[in-house]
């Protein structure tokens, strides 16, 4: 199990090391991703795009979404039972899916957007950045990687409050990390103010649940 939600009498076996690791993907992981999405822009006309901030923030998040499914999936590490393995189904599907979604509708289209500017014709690029902006399962408007990923997060996260609770967790940071998953699914963005407030929820919940199960 996890070394703040495990049981006393086996807590003292856990290095500091380990202690300081798992503290760092739990709290550190889904705290940095809220504090990136902070930077995250609102793509209106994409040829206006800050480019090398939506560079820099895509190449980013690729691992910081599997990082912050880890996080979830770590405080239920141990447990058993339904609503734990739909957690880990859940967050796994999170994980994978929004990497490659990023990769695709993040990274591909800003390289897209970089090239159009560096060509002297960027309206030339148009048609080709929309094809990867609009695609119907990796587009960035509505594809279907980001919907079923947010979804997921939102299944994960509940999933995940629901085991701890029924492990003895207390109800505050149990509510935080079940309500934290549907903050991209409410405000349907990652950028300012969904993607913030989801992944900031989850690294207080985990924060709270570590402080909570250390005293």
């Amino acid at each position: 199990m996890s070394w703040g939600l495990e049981k006393k009498s086996s807590r003292n076996t856990i290095s500091p090391c380990r202690r300081i690791c798992e503290l760092a993907l739990i709290v550190g992981a889904p705290l940095i991703l809220a504090i990136v999405e902070c930077f995250h822009p609102h793509p209106h006309d994409l040829l206006e795009l800050d480019v090398q901030t939506w560079l820099w923030l895509h190449y980013a998040q690729i691992p910081l979404f599997p990082l912050a499914a880890l996080a979830v999936m770590e405080l239920v590490r141990g447990r058993t039972g339904i609503p734990a393995d739909i957690c880990r189904v859940a967050m796994f599907v999170f994980g994978v899916g929004w990497a490659a979604w990023d990769t695709a509708a993040g990274v591909a289209t800003g390289i897209l957007v970089q090239a159009a500017h560096a060509s002297g014709s960027p309206e030339a690029w148009l048609k080709p950045i929309d094809a990867i902006w609009t695609d119907p399962i990796m587009g960035g408007l509505s594809g279907a990687f980001a919907a079923f990923g947010a979804i997921a997060l939102s299944i994960g996260t509940v999933a995940a409050g629901i085991t701890l609770k029924s492990t003895g967790s207390s109800w505050g940071p149990v509510v935080l990390l079940a309500l934290s998953g549907f903050g991209i699914s409410i405000f349907r963005t990652h950028a300012w103010p969904g993607g913030p407030l989801t992944f900031a929820g989850i690294s207080v919940a985990g924060a709270w649940l570590l402080w909570e199960c250390a005293r």
